[in-house]
C-alpha cells in the first residue's frame, strides 16, 4: 500500500518537502489554514526569569529564523538568543552549554546567560551560502558524546553526500570529518561513545561512524524498498539508541519499527499502529519510545498527525495532536513531552505541542519560529 501511495505522492509533490526534489535552499509556505491557526512566535510572551535560567526550561532551535528560543513550559517562549542562519537540531550537555546545528556552522549557547559564545565554522567543501528551506546546506542532526568531549554534527552538501564533523567541545575546533550519505536528517552516539549513527534520509541508509578512526561503514535501511529515489516518501528520518541494548530504533509511517543491530548490520521489523508518516523520535531511560507523526502522505488512506507512545514491551498509545509537527523532547521525570510545530515540510506552525504523558492531554505554546530541534534542562 504505502509502495503505491509514494508512488503517486512523488509524482504529484516531488518539488516539496520529504518528497526531497524541491530546490534547494527554498522554504516551504504554509497553508493558508495553517498561518491562520499559527500562533504569532514574533517577541516572547511570558517575562525572562532574573539570574540563570531555570532547569527546565525548553529550548527550540527556530528553523524559520535564526535564533534558539527559551520556553517555559507553563506559561511559553521567554526570551531567545541569535545562533546562525536557520538553525536545525540542537543538542544540550550537563555543563548547560547547547550546540546548535546552523546552516553556518556550530554555535554554542551558554543557557545559564541566554547567550552565544562561539561560532564554529564548517569544514565541509560544497555546502554553499548560508541560506533557509528544507534543502539548505549545512548542519542538520546533532549529538554529544556521553562524556561531553565531543559534538558530532551531520552536515547537508546539497546534491551530494554529507559529512559528520567532529567538533572539540574544550578548544572549539573541528577535529574531523567523515563522509556519510545524503541529508544527514538525525545524529545520534553509541552508549559508549565509539560510534556515531548518521541517519542518511536521502540515500536510505544509516552511517556507522567510528569515533576513534573515523572509519564508516554504511547499512541500507529501506523496510519498503528504494523506489522512487529521490522522490520517495519512505526514508528513515530520525532515529534513537535502545538504553537496553544499544540496537537503533527507526520508525516509518507508523507502520514499520525497523529495529537495526549496528554491530552486524541486520535488522527486524516490528508492526507500528499510528498510520501516519513519521519523523522526529525520542526514548526514555527505560526504553518507553515516542515518535512524531506529521501527517498523511494520502489523506483518503492514512492518519493525521499523532505522538506515538510506544512500550518498551511494543504496546503503543496514539495520541492526536493538531497540526503537523516534527521533533520531541521529553521532560526529566519522562511525565511530558514537548513536541516542535516546525516540520520540515510546508503547513509549520509557530509553536510547541506540551503532551501531558499519563494523560494524554495536550496544549499548545508559542514557541518561536517554525522551531525543529528541541532540548530540556
Amino acid at each position: 500500500m504505502r509502495r503505491a501511495a509514494s508512488a503517486a505522492a512523488a509524482a504529484l509533490v516531488l518539488a516539496t518537502g520529504c518528497a526531497a526534489g524541491g530546490e534547494p535552499g527554498s522554504a516551504p509556505r504554509p497553508s493558508a489554514s495553517a498561518q491562520a491557526a499559527s500562533p504569532s512566535a514574533a517577541t516572547p510572551s511570558a517575562s525572562a526569569p532574573s539570574g540563570r535560567t531555570p532547569s527546565g526550561t525548553v529550548l527550540v532551535a527556530d528553523f524559520g529564523a535564526d535564533t534558539v528560543t527559551f520556553v517555559d513550559p507553563a506559561r511559553g517562549a521567554f526570551d531567545s538568543v541569535e545562533v546562525g542562519t536557520a538553525p536545525y537540531g540542537l543538542a544540550v550537555g550537563d555543563d548547560g552549554r547547547a550546540w546548535v546545528a546552523t546552516a553556518e556552522g556550530v554555535a554554542v549557547v551558554d543557557t545559564a546567560t541566554r547567550s552565544r559564545i562561539a561560532l564554529v565554522p564548517y569544514e565541509t567543501d560544497g555546502i554553499g551560502p548560508p541560506g533557509h528551506g528544507e534543502y539548505r546546506g549545512g548542519g542538520m542532526g546533532i549529538a554529544l558524546a556521553p562524556d561531553g568531549r565531543h559534538a558530532y554534527v551531520g552536515v547537508n552538501r546539497p546534491g551530494g553526500n554529507g559529512a559528520v564533523e567532529v567538533v572539540d567541545t574544550a578548544s572549539l575546533e573541528v577535529t574531523g570529518t567523515a563522509a556519510v550519505g545524503r541529508r544527514p536528517f538525525d545524529v545520534d552516539v553509541s552508549r559508549d561513545g565509539r560510534e556515531v549513527y548518521a541517519t542518511d534520509h536521502d540515500s536510505f541508509d544509516v552511517t556507522v561512524v567510528s569515533t576513534g578512526t573515523l572509519a564508516t561503514r554504511r547499512i541500507e535501511v529501506a523496510p519498503y524498498g528504494t523506489e522512487g529515489g529521490l522522490g520517495s516518501w519512505l526514508k528513515p528520518h530520525y532515529a534513537v539508541v535502545r538504553p537496553s541494548d544499544g540496537r537503533l530504533l527507526l520508525p516509518f509511517e507508523g507502520e514499520r519499527l525497523v529495529v537495526l543491530d549496528p554491530a552486524t548490520g541486520t535488522s527486524r521489523i516490528e508492526a507500528m499502529t499510528a498510520d501516519t508518516h513519521q519523523h522526529g523520535a525520542a526514548i526514555t531511560a527505560d526504553g518507553t519510545l515516542l515518535v512524531v507523526g506529521t501527517g498523511p502522505i494520502d489523506p483518503s488512506t492514512d492518519e493525521g498527525p499523532s505522538l506515538t507512545v510506544r512500550a518498551p514491551d511494543g504496546r503503543e498509545r496514539v495520541i492526536p495532536l493538531d497540526g503537523p509537527h516534527e521533533d520531541v523532547a521529553v521532560s526529566p521525570d519522562g511525565r511530558t513531552a514537548y513536541v516542535t510545530g516546525g516540520f520540515t515540510r510546508d503547513g509549520y506552525w509557530d509553536g510547541i505541542t506540551v503532551v501531558d504523558l499519563p494523560s494524554g492531554d495536550t496544549r499548545r505554546l508559542d514557541a518561536g519560529s517554525r522551531p525543529l530541534g528541541v532540548a530540556v534542562l
